[in-house]
């Protein structure tokens, strides 16, 4: 799809630095796969009270066996 679009240059020169695109349409399609991708991610406080961990779990056990 073709759309025309007036872009702030400065935060266009600032997207570039931290993103290996070459071309503004590359920095554009990365910038929404981010935006849908955070968007998708759940929020950890969404599962309060849903997650219910095995008797005996020890979490500081597993953090010293790696």
């Amino acid at each position: 799809m073709r759309t025309n679009i007036d872009l702030d240059d400065d935060i266009l020169k600032e997207a570039f630095r931290y993103s290996k695109a070459k071309t503004k349409k590359e920095l554009i399609h990365e910038a929404l796969r981010e935006l849908i991708a955070s968007r998708k991610r759940l929020d950890l406080r969404d599962l309060r009270g849903k997650i219910a961990f095995q008797k005996g779990y020890d979490y500081k056990k597993l953090r010293r066996a790696g």
